[in-house]
């Protein structure tokens, strides 16, 4: 038979989950080709690109959207584990799990919504008759990137907090404080001042120094842990500091950080899974596409 639609796959998944144990992608990927009778060589046939099974591409999809709905989780990379929210809808299971029936959780739905200034529309749709296929593929890439955006946060939170402070002083590292020495950062950890979780050079010659404050928030990061924040850059007698978060700031603290003396740069969790991924920190590139068009000025006949 062909091989399934991720939507198709997404109900038989979600069952597949339903003795709520811990079981990876790998062996659910096996068991969803074994329910579908798919044969040997449809198991092993690949996407375009060459570099993936079909089937495996799909199931990944099939729990990322999962994911996202709130049906299941991932306990730890590569696994997957049904919610108590996913065991209720199979208390009463739908005939079908698609993107229509995900879309009544709101998770859901912003994870799948695209911002208006991304691609100058709002509520953009998956209805191929309504898009050219250079908008198709934007939106695609949209897609994927923000889900590489949510789990990169995700990682990172649930990593511990000296890593974390670790990881932030390499991020600055890799945007080009400091230069190219090794002593140029470092992340101060518990034997630090209060309030200074690391710091890094401004530039090669170490003329000044930025002092680091890196927190992990589930919460938004308000105006009180900003003034704590100054009042130990004053203990340094230091002028610049940097605020990274996992969260978010609130409004009160963004205005405050913006009329005090001290020069103070808050980073939330979108900006800085955006600047890893700018700056190939904790990512990967798995492939490239080039879209070319036609040069006319080779067609040219002087």
């Amino acid at each position: 038979m062909a091989i399934p639609d991720y939507q198709t796959l997404m109900l038989p998944l979600l069952e597949y989950a339903v003795d709520k144990k811990q079981r990876s992608l790998r062996e659910a990927i096996q068991h969803l080709a074994d329910k579908f009778g798919l044969s040997e060589g449809e198991v092993k046939e690949l996407l375009p690109s060459g570099r993936q099974p079909i089937i495996d591409n799909r199931v990944a999809w099939a729990r990322t959207y999962l994911n996202k709905a709130g049906l299941l989780e991932s306990p730890k990379r590569g696994f997957l584990k049904i919610t108590d929210r996913g065991l209720e809808v199979l208390k009463q299971p739908p005939i079908k799990i698609d993107v229509n029936y995900l879309s009544r959780y709101s998770e859901f739905v912003e994870f799948r919504s695209v911002k208006k200034k991304d691609l100058k529309q709002k509520n953009v749709t998956d209805k191929i008759t309504e898009q050219t296929p250079e908008e198709l593929l934007e939106l695609g890439y949209e897609k994927i990137h923000k889900g590489l955006t949510d789990d990169l946060l995700d990682q990172i939170k649930s990593c511990t907090p000296d890593f974390f402070e670790r990881l932030v002083v390499g991020l600055l590292l890799k945007m080009g404080y400091g230069g190219s020495r090794q002593d140029a950062g470092k992340a101060i950890g518990k034997s630090g001042d209060e309030g200074i979780d690391g710091v890094i050079h401004e530039d090669k010659l170490g003329l000044d120094v930025i002092y680091i404050q890196a927190k992990r928030w589930d919460g938004t990061v308000g105006r009180p842990e900003i003034q704590k924040f100054v009042g130990a850059l004053q203990g340094q007698r230091a002028k610049k500091g940097v605020f990274i978060t996992t969260s978010s700031f609130s409004k009160e603290a963004k205005e405050y950080s913006s009329k005090i003396e001290n020069k103070v740069v808050l980073v939330d969790g979108d900006q800085l899974a955006e600047f890893m991924i700018q700056h190939n920190l904790g990512v990967s590139t798995i492939d490239t596409y080039e879209i070319k068009k036609i040069d006319m000025d080779y067609f040219t006949d002087d």
